[in-house]
C-alpha cells in the first residue's frame, strides 16, 4: 500500500505545479480577492433561513473580525413553501420550498452600490405524519436552501472581485 501512495502523491505535486505554471490559480489565493471577500459585513433580515445564510456566508467569505469591515452585503429573503403530491387522505406528499436571495454589495465608505443580484433556490422534502419528523425535514430543507445560495453568492462576489484584480 505504501509503494502506491508515493506515485499517487508525486503525481499529484506534478499536477499542482503544471497547473500553477500555466497560470491558473485557485479563486481563493488570489489576495486580492481573499482581502475583497474577507473585508465584507453580511447583514441578514430576522428568520431562520436568513440566519443560517448569514453563517454559511460568514464562514465562506471568511470574514477578517480584526478588521473594519469594507463592504457591507445587504440581504433579503423571500421563502415559500407548496404542497406537492396528494396521499389518499388528500395531505401532502411531500413539499417544495422555494427561497430568492437578494443581495447588494455596498461600499460602506461612500453608500455606492457595487454589486446585485439575486439567487433562486428550490428544495424539497418529504413530509410526515409525525410532526417532529416534519419539523426535522423542513428545517434540513432550510439549511440546505441556505448552504446552496451562500455558495453561489460566494461565487458571484469571487467572480468580482477577480475582475477587479484583474484590471
Amino acid at each position: 500500500m505504501a509503494v502506491r501512495t508515493v506515485p499517487i502523491a508525486l503525481s499529484l505535486a506534478l499536477a499542482a505545479a503544471a497547473l500553477g505554471g500555466c497560470g491558473f490559480t485557485p479563486l481563493y489565493a488570489t489576495p486580492g480577492v481573499v482581502a475583497g471577500m474577507s473585508s465584507i459585513q453580511v447583514n441578514v433580515p430576522h428568520g431562520r433561513t436568513a440566519f443560517l445564510l448569514g453563517e454559511d456566508l460568514n464562514d465562506d467569505l471568511a470574514r477578517d473580525l480584526g478588521k473594519p469591515p469594507t463592504y457591507r452585503l445587504d440581504l433579503t429573503v423571500v421563502e415559500k413553501r407548496y404542497p406537492r403530491g396528494l396521499k389518499l387522505d388528500n395531505t401532502a406528499d411531500r413539499y417544495e420550498t422555494h427561497v430568492t436571495v437578494g443581495y447588494s454589495l455596498v461600499e460602506i465608505d461612500n453608500g455606492k452600490v457595487l454589486k446585485t443580484g439575486a439567487e433562486p433556490i428550490e428544495v424539497s422534502y418529504a413530509a410526515s405524519g409525525y410532526p417532529y419528523a416534519g419539523i426535522v425535514a423542513q428545517q434540513d430543507a432550510q439549511k440546505r436552501a441556505a448552504e446552496e445560495a451562500a455558495h453561489r453568492i460566494t461565487i458571484d462576489l469571487g467572480v468580482y472581485f477577480a475582475s477587479l484584480a484583474a484590471r
